[in-house]
């Protein structure tokens, strides 16, 4: 199922979205794009799809997750089994988002030296881009797209690098072919375009606009975000600050997955919904995501993957919110990352098929 805003399930892109007149019109399509909608959906095809209107058996894969644990709280009657793969999310009231990027900044230092321990060459280039891009006109270099590089979002690649796997090793070729070569003697140093291409490919927010939009706000009931990401780094002391980092010679930080403000004015596919993101940070009145009540008293079969390393998805809350959802089996393990159905789908499937249908033991 392609959930809504994505694949052929009316996909929201820069182009579809500006049809909108005004940011508050925008705001008011997106808003329910949301896992309580998905779940709506799902129920609609599942009456529609199993024979007698029966349950099915799901399967979450990271927000995927998320949507299957807000299935828990309001139709499990549609449910037979649920399976959960890097998708156990924080299912506090008000806005979790807070408590999300403080517990995951832990994760993502650690990933970070595991990187650089790995590519120890890195830390240097990757300092020497930094001063490169501070000290360029306008405190950046031009993207293809008509965005701007800076060192700020230099540290966005840790999105897509340090949390799958040959995260690690896409990044280091990545900065292998950072520079152009010199082919006539004394030409200027500058950043080469394969690199620049690799970053927008990297990021990807051209293609999927929803994601940076309503990123926060996926952790919302009651409250708002108020640029959760943006409030949370600035707590840090500078210890992500990329051009302190480079001044004082230590190595460049990447962040995780975080979306912040600035995002808006340097991404070029998402400067034109820079209002609407406004907005949906300040918007208070989300509905429900979760009831804990009912998780407390589930009857459905659960069995999760919790992926011990995990940059997205924090292990300490997937553990708490486990211990709220009754019944659940759990299949801890370091053995693959956040991408683990991507990397291992068969083995990862029958794992977790394997605990529900007592094939596997019970510890």
């Amino acid at each position: 199922m392609d959930q809504r805003g994505t694949g052929l399930s009316t996909p929201l892109t820069p182009s579809s979205m500006s049809q909108f007149k005004s940011a508050e019109d925008l705001v008011g399509y997106l808003k329910h794009f949301r896992a309580d909608n998905i779940v709506n959906d799902a129920e609609f095809m599942r009456v529609r799809l199993v024979p007698d209107a029966g349950p099915w058996t799901i399967l979450g894969q990271s927000y995927g997750g998320f949507c299957a644990v807000t299935y828990l709280s309001f139709a499990p009657q549609g449910l037979r089994q649920v399976l959960l793969t890097g998708g156990t999310p924080p299912i506090g009231n008000g806005c979790t988002a807070d408590t999300v990027y403080r517990v995951c900044s832990e994760q993502i230092i650690l990933q970070n030296e595991k990187y650089y321990k790995r590519y120890p060459q890195d830390i240097e280039i990757v300092r020497e881009v930094v001063n490169y891009l501070a000290a360029s006109e306008g405190g950046g270099v031009l993207l293809p797209s008509g965005g701007i590089l800076t060192p700020r979002g230099l540290q966005t690649l840790g999105l897509s690098c340090l949390g799958t796997s040959a995260g690690f090793e896409r990044l280091h070729y990545m900065f292998e072919g950072v520079w152009d070569p010199v082919l006539v003697p004394g030409a200027p140093k500058q950043i080469s375009y394969y690199f620049l291409n690799a970053f927008e490919r990297s990021i990807a927010f051209d293609t999927n606009p929803l994601y940076a939009l309503l990123h926060e706000s996926i952790y919302c009931q009651g409250a708002s975000s108020s640029w959760s990401a943006h409030r949370i780094r600035s707590e840090d002391e500078g210890k992500f600050d990329a051009i302190k980092a480079a001044k004082e010679g230590r190595p460049v930080p990447f962040m995780g997955e975080m979306i912040f403000p600035w995002m808006f004015d340097e991404i070029h596919a998402l400067t034109k919904f820079k209002d609407a993101a406004h907005i949906l940070a300040e918007k208070q009145d989300w509905p429900p995501l979760y009831d804990t009540n009912m998780l407390n008293n589930n009857k459905v079969p659960v069995a999760a993957a919790v992926y011990y390393d995990d940059l997205f998805v924090n292990f300490k809350i997937a553990m708490e919110t486990a211990s709220q959802i009754a019944g659940i089996r759990l299949w801890i393990t370091n053995e693959y990352m956040h991408s683990g159905l991507r990397d291992g789908g068969g083995k990862v499937f029958e794992h977790l098929m394997g605990m529900l249908n007592g094939k596997k033991p019970l510890f």
